[in-house]
C-alpha cells in the first residue's frame, strides 16, 4: 500500500486537487473558479471566501477541517488588496489562524486570489 494517497481534481487540469502524505495533506492552490474553469467574477473578498470555502470542501473531503490547517500560502493579484482579503480570510479561521505567506503574483486569468494549504490529516 502506497503511503501516498492522491486526490484527483474533476478539473481539466494536470494536477491533484490534494495529496496526503507523512501525516499532511498538501492542497494544491486553489481559485475562486467555476467547473468549466473561469474566475468568478467579483472583487478580492468574494473570491476569497468562495475559494476558502472549496478548501473546506476538500479539506472534509480528506477528512479534515479548517482547524487542521497548519499553513497557507497567499498570491495575491493585487497588495493593494491585503486589508480586504485578511478581513474575510480571519473569518474562515476560527479556531486560530495557520502560519502564513502572503505575495503579490499575476494570476490565471487574472483572478485576485490564490490559496495552497498545508494540513495535519488526521
Amino acid at each position: 500500500m502506497s503511503r501516498i494517497q492522491r486526490y484527483p481534481t474533476t478539473m481539466p487540469v494536470p494536477f491533484s486537487k490534494a495529496v496526503r502524505a507523512g501525516g499532511f495533506l498538501f492542497l494544491s492552490g486553489q481559485l475562486a473558479m467555476d467547473a468549466s474553469g473561469n474566475v468568478l467574477e467579483g472583487d478580492v473578498t468574494l473570491q476569497t471566501r468562495a475559494v476558502l470555502e472549496r478548501i473546506a470542501a476538500t479539506l472534509q473531503e480528506c477528512g479534515a477541517s479548517m482547524a487542521d490547517v497548519v499553513r497557507t500560502t497567499v498570491f495575491l493579484g493585487n497588495l493593494d488588496d491585503f486589508a480586504s482579503f485578511n478581513e474575510e480570510y480571519r473569518r474562515h479561521f476560527t479556531a486560530g489562524l495557520p502560519a502564513r505567506s502572503t505575495v503579490e503574483a499575476r494570476l490565471y486569468k487574472g483572478a485576485a486570489v490564490e490559496i495552497e494549504v498545508q494540513a495535519l490529516a488526521p
